[in-house]
C-alpha cells in the first residue's frame, strides 16, 4: 500500500502520486484530535447520561477514559511508525489485509459524516439560543443555518491545511476561554448537596445498563486518534503523534468531567431525569433553573463558535484524507485522489463528503445515519486495535519510535471490551452496519478489478522525509511545549477529580 509524502512539486518522487504538506505541529495535532471529539457528543449524549446517572456519571466517564488510553497508545505506536494520511485504513491494510483496511476507512468515513451533520444542526440550535437568551427568536430554519456552516468549512478546508490548523487552534482556545468564564459565572448556581444525595432513579440501573451508559459516554471519546488520519501533514510525526495521543484521553476526560459537574450542580434535582431525553441538556438545564440572559448566551456562544465549529472544522478535514488515500490506492474511485494544484488539499474528497453531509441535513435523513455511526465507530476501533498486533507480526522489523508494552495481551482485551460495548447498541445499528460493510466491500472489489492491486511499496519509499528530526533548538522548544501541555492537563484532571470528591468530604 502506498502512502507518499510531500515533495516540492506535490508528488512523491518514488511513486509519482499526489502528496500532502507537513505543516501541523503538536498544538494542531492536539486541537484537531480533541476538537473532533469535544462537540455534539459532550453536549448531547454526555448530558443525557447525566439524566440516567446523576453525579455518578463521573464513574462512567472515568471508565470510558480508561478503555480509551491503551488503544490511544496503540495508535501512537502505529502513527509514529507509519505517518500516513488515512490512519487506520493504512494500518489495517498493512497489518490485516486490504479488505479489512478498506472496511476500517469505510466505517470511519460514515461515522464522521454523521457527526458532521449532527454538529451542524447543533450549531444552528445554539446559534439561535444566543439570541433566545435575550428573548429574540431568529426566523431562520435550523437546516439553512446548518447547511451554511457546512459550506463555510468546505471552502476553508479546500483552501489549505495551514488555514485548517489556524482555525482549529482558534476555535479550541476560544471554546476553552469561554468555558472558563461560563464555569465562573455558574459557580453561585451550583448546589453541592446534589452530589451527595443519590437520586431515587439510580437504583434501577443494573450492570448491563452501566455498560450501555459507558458505551454512550465513550462516544464522547471516539476520535481520540484523529491526528493519525492526517499523519502526512504532521511535522516530526515520530514525536508529535505519540505526544498528542498520550494527552488526548485525559483532555477529553477533564472537559467532559467539568461540564458534567456543572450540569449536575445547576439542574434542580427533580429535573435531572428529564435530561436523559433532552435534545440540548445544558440549555434545558439552565432554563429549568431559571438561568437566562448573559450566562445562557455565553454557553451558547462557546458551544456554537467553539465546540461546534472546532468539531465541524476537524470532521470535514479528516475523513477526506481517508477517502483520498483509499482512492490513491485504488480501493475507491480514483477521482477522490485528486489534489488541488495550488492548495495541496484533497479537494474532490473534501467537496464530496461535505456535499454528502449537506444532503443528509437538508433531506432530514441524519437520524438513520446517526444510528449507523454508533456501529461504525466501534467496529472501526476494533479493526484498528487488531491492526496493531497484525503489524507486529507482519512487519516485525518496522522502525517503531514509540512502542507499546503488552500488545499480546492488551490487544485482545481491548477488542473484547469494545465488542462488549458494541453488543449494547441494539439490533438496528448492527443490521444497518453489516449492510454498510457489505456495500463497501462491493465498491472495493469493483475498484480493485478496475485499477488492480497497488504495487508493493517499502516503508522507506513510501515515507520520504517522515523520519526527519528537529535540530537541538527546535527539539528543546518542542519539549518545553509538551511539558506545559502535560502540566496543564494533569492539573485539569486533578481539579475535576476534586470537584466530585470535595462535596462528599464536606457533605
Amino acid at each position: 500500500m502506498s502512502a507518499p509524502c510531500e515533495s516540492p512539486e506535490g508528488l512523491d518522487p518514488a511513486t509519482a502520486q499526489p502528496a500532502l504538506r507537513r505543516q501541523f505541529g503538536l498544538r494542531e495535532a492536539v486541537t484537531i484530535t480533541v476538537g473532533t471529539v469535544i462537540g455534539v457528543g459532550l453536549f448531547t449524549t454526555g448530558g443525557n447520561i447525566v439524566g440516567l446517572m446523576g453525579p455518578a456519571v463521573i464513574v462512567a466517564t472515568l471508565v470510558a477514559m480508561l478503555v480509551s488510553i491503551y488503544p490511544a497508545l496503540l495508535y501512537a505506536e502505529m502513527g509514529a511508525a507509519l505517518p500516513y494520511a488515512g490512519g487506520t485504513y493504512q494500518y489495517a491494510g498493512l497489518g490485516l489485509g486490504r479488505p479489512l483496511g478498506m472496511l476500517a476507512g469505510w466505517n470511519f468515513i460514515i461515522s464522521l459524516v454523521a457527526v458532521t451533520g449532527g454538529e451542524a444542526l447543533a450549531f444552528a440550535y445554539y446559534f439561535k439560543t444566543i439570541f433566545l437568551a435575550f428573548g429574540v427568536e431568529l426566523p431562520l430554519p435550523d437546516v439553512a443555518l446548518a447547511c451554511l456552516a457546512l459550506l463555510l468549512f468546505i471552502v476553508t478546508n479546500v483552501a489549505g491545511v495551514k488555514m485548517t490548523g489556524r482555525l482549529q487552534n482558534g476555535f479550541m482556545f476560544f471554546f476553552w476561554g469561554v468555558a472558563a468564564i461560563w464555569f465562573i459565572t455558574m459557580i453561585p448556581n451550583v448546589s453541592l448537596p446534589t452530589f451527595v444525595t443519590t437520586p431515587t432513579f439510580l437504583g434501577s440501573m443494573d450492570a448491563f445498563g452501566f455498560i450501555a451508559a459507558v458505551a454512550m459516554i465513550w462516544w464522547c471519546f471516539a476520535g481520540f486518534e484523529t491526528c493519525c488520519g492526517m499523519g502526512e501533514e504532521i511535522r516530526y510525526p515520530s514525536i508529535n503523534i505519540p505526544r498528542a495521543l498520550k494527552l488526548a484521553p485525559f483532555i477529553i476526560f477533564a472537559v467532559n468531567g467539568a461540564f458534567q459537574w456543572f450540569l449536575v450542580g445547576i439542574t434542580p434535582i427533580d429535573a435531572i431525569p428529564a435530561l436523559a431525553d433532552a435534545a440540548a441538556p445544558y440549555a434545558d438545564a439552565m432554563i429549568s433553573a431559571g438561568i437566562l440572559g448573559f450566562p445562557l448566551a455565553l454557553l451558547a456562544l462557546g458551544v456554537a463558535f467553539g465546540g461546534d465549529f472546532s468539531t465541524l472544522n476537524a470532521s470535514i478535514a479528516v475523513p477526506p484524507r481517508y477517502l483520498f488515500t483509499m482512492a490513491r490506492d485504488g480501493a475507491m474511485p480514483k477521482i477522490f485522489a485528486k489534489v488541488h494544484p495550488r492548495f495541496r488539499t484533497p479537494y474532490v474528497a473534501i467537496i464530496a463528503l461535505g456535499a454528502l453531509s449537506i444532503l443528509l441535513v437538508a433531506t432530514s435523513t441524519l437520524d438513520f445515519i446517526a444510528s449507523l455511526s454508533l456501529f461504525a465507530d466501534l467496529f472501526y476501533y476494533i479493526i484498528g486495535i487488531a491492526a496493531a498486533l497484525g503489524l507486529r507480526r507482519r512487519m516485525p522489523d518496522l522502525a517503531r519510535p514509540f512502542r507499546v508494552p503488552g500488545v499480546a495481551v492488551g490487544v485482545p482485551v481491548s477488542i473484547v471490551i469494545y465488542a462488549v460495548m458494541m453488543s449494547q447498541l441494539g439490533t438496528e445499528p448492527l443490521v444497518v452496519g453489516a449492510l454498510w460493510c457489505a456495500l463497501g466491500l462491493v465498491v472495493f472489489y469493483i475498484c480493485q478489478a478496475r485499477y488492480g492491486k497497488p504495487a508493493p511499496v517499502s516503508v522507506a519509499e513510501a515515507l520520504p522525509g517522515a523520519d526527519e528530526l528537529p535540530d537541538a533548538a527546535e527539539a528543546a522548544s518542542m519539549d518545553r511545549e509538551y511539558r506545559i501541555w502535560k502540566i496543564v492537563v494533569a492539573a485539569a484532571c486533578a481539579v475535576v477529580a476534586l470537584l466530585y470528591i470535595v462535596p462528599m468530604l464536606i457533605g
